[in-house]
């Protein structure tokens, strides 16, 4: 039996967050120290001039330790406005935005308190649209040692970090992407740029990734 990822929080996480989590069961961390330039809040996608970076602003805090659980989510610019506006330039020319669409955009519509909640609930979502069953569970502590039936990926699925596949057990499978003549393949994108690209076939494209 495969171990138990054990991973942050993620917005609209990579593909190959997602693939950790077509193995069935999965781990998240609620009360790791808040890290900025991570996944935590920010998401990669292809838009027309390349790889695109969109970042969830946060409120600052001045005590610099404050767990994931209690990060909130800044609202001083029009950032859902902007991400949308966004990912519609990216993607209305894909074979399924038009059919995500309307299940997406309310997370660019509401207003969720708290960065962990949007996260999972988007996660949640996402994993519904794909076809993942997976039985999330959520850490009531710091855990700094992970047991032996563990995969520790909190710092090792992160963008400014390689990608280990021998470590991860992830393997990246290119798909066909909107840009992908102008750009070549971009790997590591949000789970939406497989979702958008290859709808249905996303949960093949998943596992196929772990071999």
């Amino acid at each position: 039996m495969s171990k138990t990822p054990l991973l942050c929080q993620a917005a609209f996480g990579p593909v190959d967050y997602f693939a950790q989590l077509t193995k069935g069961r999965a781990i998240i961390e609620k009360h790791a120290h808040y890290s900025r330039q991570t996944y935590r809040n920010r998401y990669n996608i292809m838009a027309a001039n390349g790889s695109l970076a969109l970042t969830i602003p946060v409120e600052k805090n001045k005590n610099q330790k404050i767990e994931d659980k209690d990060v909130k989510i800044a609202y001083h610019t029009p950032w859902q406005q902007n991400h949308w506006q966004s990912l519609i330039s990216a993607y209305n020319s894909s074979p399924f935005f038009q059919f995500y669409c309307d299940e997406i955009e309310p997370f660019f519509a509401k207003k969720h308190t708290w960065l962990f909640d949007f996260n999972m609930k988007s996660t949640e979502l996402l994993c519904e649209l794909i076809g993942i069953d997976i039985d999330i569970t959520y850490t009531e502590e710091y855990l700094h040692t992970s047991a032996d039936n563990m995969l520790d990926l909190r710092e090792v699925i992160h963008p400014k970090k390689p990608s280990d596949d021998t470590f991860s057990g992830i393997t990246t499978i290119p798909y066909k992407q909107v840009f992908g003549e102008r750009h070549g393949f971009q790997a590591h994108l949000s789970i939406l740029d497989l979702l958008f690209n290859k709808g249905p076939e996303t949960i093949l494209v998943l596992e196929a990734m772990k071999g």
